[in-house]
């Protein structure tokens, strides 16, 4: 009788000592849980404010709203590095991989960090932009494939076309701003080393055989007439 109740008690306190190691075994592991509960929580909190961070960075400070004069420049140079950039966009689609590739793409990557200044400049600025822009776009795709077409020529005649009209409109702009009351640094700054790097376009255009293209003189003045026109309309819409 003794031996059975022996025998039972000691399977109770095995049977205890199970229950215990469980119970601990599962505080355990619900405390670990909690703690990667915790830290899972603490991660996305942070990819959170990361994230926020990221785009409070990418927003630019918003300025004074601009001055009539501030704000048609900024509007048709947008519109104008536009057109460039899918001008270039234009020819590297037909001529990309031919011998005059590496200098269209040179040309091109100058040409999309001015359009990404002047897309920074019409936000901090709060420009409203050419409602012309859908348009610029595919024309000036068109004339960039179009000439490109025609012979590496024709395609740089169309640069030298396009940067004699742009090098002589950042030139007024330049002393727009300097004769205003107020003249904006910053975009004297801008605008000077842009019209430079136009500059550069245009001669790099005559050196690599513009001039030879058939019907120079006509394509240019004909291109020359259309900017023209698109600098006049994105101005005032």
């Amino acid at each position: 009788m003794l031996r059975n109740v022996s025998t039972k008690a000691l399977q109770l306190i095995r049977s205890s000592k199970s229950s215990k190691r469980c119970i601990a075994s599962n505080t355990t592991t619900c405390s670990e849980n909690t703690n990667t509960n915790t830290t899972n929580t603490t991660t996305t909190t942070n990819n959170s404010n990361s994230k926020d961070q990221q785009q409070q960075q990418k927003v630019p400070p918003l300025r004074a709203r601009a001055t009539p004069l501030t704000d048609e420049i900024i509007r048709v140079d947008h519109a104008g590095e536009l057109g460039a950039d899918r001008i270039y966009a234009g020819q590297m689609a037909i001529l990309g991989k031919g011998p005059m590739g590496k200098t269209i793409e040179h040309m091109w990557e100058q040409e999309k960090a001015h359009r990404k200044q002047f897309e920074h400049l019409i936000q901090q600025h709060r420009v409203r932009p050419t409602v012309m822009a859908p348009i610029w776009n595919v024309a000036a795709f068109a004339l960039g494939a179009g000439t490109a077409l025609m012979g590496e020529k024709a395609a740089m005649a169309c640069t030298v076309a396009v940067e004699t009209v742009i090098v002589e409109h950042y030139n007024d702009q330049l002393r727009q701003i300097m004769d205003s009351p107020n003249p904006d640094k910053e975009l004297l700054e801008t605008i000077t080393k842009f019209r430079d790097e136009e500059q550069e376009h245009h001669d790099t255009g005559i050196d690599c055989g513009a001039e030879q293209a058939p019907f120079y003189k006509a394509m240019t003045e004909v291109i020359k007439f259309g900017c023209k026109t698109a600098i006049a309309i994105s101005k005032k819409i």
